[in-house]
């Protein structure tokens, strides 16, 4: 009940006028059935602008940390989440893709949509990183198609860091459905995952326009902290006085 009253009554109304997206290819979305609807992750906004458009209900997997932060801030982020049908997901160690996998085929299981970032992590510079092959895992064993969507200037309108949005132009663009239905049972095949995973990105690519990464983005994120953390320990800054 939450999710519909944030749908079209508190958050849902306020995203359209602060955002005015553009909306491309909705006629894909199938209007029963399960489905996975697989898009580039470029925002914060990104968790409430697409469902925000979409007519069925759709149910992400968030990332667990938007579930325990600390404090009041942390506490009512949590409760929005939960109320919004969102399933949180620890990423860390080595049982974290199967969660996500059981959690996802769950939602799948009931008929329903899922939606699913398959690089896994936020872009931090707006452009798009090769594909975990999570979502192909999740295709293949519930028999189910993925559309792939692009966002499109929510990276401009909310880049990492900014809390309030700026006015900018955003789209929201849905492909037609990838079948991989002729990869059936070959679910533990790592070739055939990666082909997968690949054919997908690169139809996300093809809506999105964006300059693509060939390794993961959380890879890269972690090695240019790294390099950061680096240069300030041999050049740290001196007081001005």
């Amino acid at each position: 009940m939450f999710y519909y009253l944030l749908k079209y009554v508190l958050l849902g109304p306020l995203l359209r006028l602060v955002f005015r997206p553009r909306i491309e290819g909705l006629e894909h979305i199938p209007e029963t059935g399960a489905a996975i609807v697989a898009g580039n992750h470029l925002s914060f906004s990104d968790h409430f602008l697409m469902p925000a458009v979409l007519k069925r209900r759709i149910t992400f997997l968030a990332k667990a940390e938007y579930f325990t932060g600390p404090g009041i801030k942390g506490r009512l982020t949590a409760a929005f989440f939960r109320s919004a049908g969102q399933i949180p997901v620890d990423r860390s160690g080595k049982e974290a893709g199967q969660a996500a996998i059981r959690e996802g085929l769950g939602v799948l299981g009931k008929g329903e949509l899922l939606g699913i970032y398959p690089e896994g992590t936020r872009s931090h510079d707006g452009r798009l990183y090769k594909g975990k092959v999570g979502v192909a895992v999740m295709a293949l064993k519930a028999g189910v198609p993925v559309i792939p969507c692009a966002m499109i200037g929510t990276f401009e309108a909310q880049p990492p860091g900014t809390v309030i949005p700026r006015p900018h132009p955003v789209t929201i663009r849905f492909g037609e459905p990838l079948d991989f239905s002729r990869y059936a049972g070959m679910e533990n095949e790592k070739a055939i995952l990666r082909a997968i995973t690949d054919e997908l990105i690169y139809a996300i690519l093809s809506l999105s326009g964006q300059e693509y990464v060939d390794e993961y983005a959380a890879v890269v994120k972690a090695a240019e902290a790294e390099a950061k953390a680096d240069k300030e320990r041999r050049f740290p800054r001196l007081p001005l006085s």
